[in-house]
């Protein structure tokens, strides 16, 4: 995706927050790997844009670690946009302290998993969750970080992902 554009915007401080080069790499590896190109657009919001959008397009209350707008281009577009991330960075800081994660690592995690549901994946059954969970493993070691579903458990001892789990999808059309 190097000649394709990748907007990164900030409705939070930015402290605590990666870089615009970090997410643009994180994505631009995403999508090396899988051999796709495409533009995007990545916003880092707060809990109170992230529980509006979710309501909204979702019909779920409050805010949640990401959310996916893939582009439904008209006929006549000729272009290569993929669509819109939002990541919630009060959500994506409590997960990865809670999961005990480096932040920068789940910060990553996030926004190649939301580059995986802009480019089609999803998680709606088990076999459509471990397709898009090894490729996430594949991408995320790539750029040199951990396997984000390795053994991570709740306070309670209850895992927090098992592979065999459906997950409820964040992607959504506009």
């Amino acid at each position: 995706m190097t000649d394709e554009r990748c907007g990164i915007q900030y409705a939070v401080g930015r402290r605590g927050v990666p870089a615009p080069a970090s997410f643009r790499h994180w994505i631009q590896t995403s999508l090396g790997v899988l051999e796709r190109a495409g533009g995007l657009t990545l916003r880092v919001t707060d809990e109170a844009e992230s529980a509006a959008l979710n309501q909204a397009y979702r019909n779920k209350p409050g805010p949640t670690n990401v959310l996916s707008f893939p582009f439904d281009s008209p006929p006549s577009w000729s272009g290569n946009y993929l669509g819109d991330l939002v990541l919630c960075a009060p959500v994506v800081a409590r997960e990865a302290q809670a999961q005990g994660k480096p932040l920068r690592a789940h910060w990553a995690h996030l926004s190649v998993h939301g580059s995986l549901h802009l480019l089609g994946y999803d998680h709606q059954d088990a076999a459509d969750a471990r397709q898009m969970e090894a490729l996430e493993i594949r991408i995320l070691r790539e750029l040199g970080f951990d396997d984000p579903y390795q053994d991570f458990d709740e306070p309670d001892g209850n895992p927090l992902l098992t592979h065999d789990e459906p997950q409820d999808v964040h992607v959504f059309q506009r």
